[in-house]
């Protein structure tokens, strides 16, 4: 079986304003296939510049109610390593989700390519902020 190509975002939060208004799209990707998690990592840098990270198994109905329901394929797989490598990039007071999903829909092109013999050279995910930018509907 083929799997797709995964993506890793880095969902920024200011103001550590976290709502889980995020959870229904990413349940309605993963009922529809389209999507498969592989793991998710909450990080927090508090007003002091503390960063500390929460892991999906350690959440529970008080700390996030709204991804509980979200299954993960690897836990484990974003881990501390993770959380310090933004940690620089996260301003104080603020947070950020740590998604990294497989991309179901792309199997299939992923699945005639090897029967091609073809390879995947290179991979550019170009950010919405700027193909807003860019294309006009």
């Amino acid at each position: 079986m083929a799997v797709g190509p995964v993506d890793v975002y880095v969902i920024g939060f200011p103001g550590n304003q976290f709502t889980g208004r995020i959870a229904p799209a990413i349940l309605d990707l993963v009922a529809s296939n389209t999507i498969r998690i592989l793991d998710m990592l909450f990080v927090i840098k508090d007003a002091n510049g503390v960063v500390s990270s929460i892991e999906m198994a350690d959440l529970n109905a008080e700390t996030g109610p709204a991804f509980m329901e979200i299954q993960i394929a690897q836990p484990g797989a974003l881990d501390q390593t993770d959380a310090e490598e933004i940690s620089d990039d996260l301003p104080i007071n603020s947070s950020a989700l740590l998604v990294a999903f497989e991309n179901r829909w792309a199997a299939k092109l992923v699945q005639a390519m090897q029967a091609a013999d073809a390879i995947e050279i290179d991979h550019v995910r170009i950010p919405v902020h700027v193909v807003e930018a860019v294309i006009t509907v």
